[in-house]
């Protein structure tokens, strides 16, 4: 059998016939021998290797190259007020399960708390409860619109 297979065939597995073949066809096939050779190293020669070959690689572009897009703060934003969100549910969750062992912390208490305070304090509750979930609501409409390819 004498064929001899390109490198790129034997990639996509195409000379199945010539992993099979005989050691002597085998040798004459010079995709399929090996020319590299390796030479044991101790650990201490690898991490120089490869800190001397760390030193010789580019550095990718950092984001200070970069000028900043009114998308970047955005996303940004949405996962700042995901998290803190996600955070303000779960800790209220929590605070509903330990109940078994604070009997303070019930709804009717909790009612009774915010009715007795001022004004300016409930308003400013709410605004800061309700300004990231809604900006993280239509934020997250932003992106599922994107998702489908409108208003890039």
């Amino acid at each position: 059998m004498s064929f001899i297979a390109r490198p790129g065939l034997l990639r996509c597995g195409l000379a199945a016939p010539l992993r099979t073949a005989p050691r002597a066809v085998a040798s004459r096939i010079p995709a399929l021998r090996r020319g590299v050779q390796t030479n044991p190293i101790s650990e201490k020669q690898q991490y120089e290797l490869l800190n001397q070959q760390r030193m010789n690689r580019p550095n990718s572009p950092h984001l200070e190259i970069y000028q900043p897009q009114l998308t970047w703060y955005l996303s940004g934003l949405h996962r700042i007020t995901g998290v803190a969100l996600g955070g303000l549910f779960y800790v209220g969750a929590l605070a509903y399960c330990l109940h078994p062992l604070y009997p303070a912390i019930d709804s009717t208490h909790l009612i009774n708390l915010v009715h007795d305070l001022p004004t300016w304090v409930k308003v400013t509750g709410k605004t800061l409860i309700a300004f990231p979930l809604s900006f993280h609501s239509f934020n997250g409409l932003r992106h599922l619109m994107w998702d489908t390819g409108k208003g890039e």
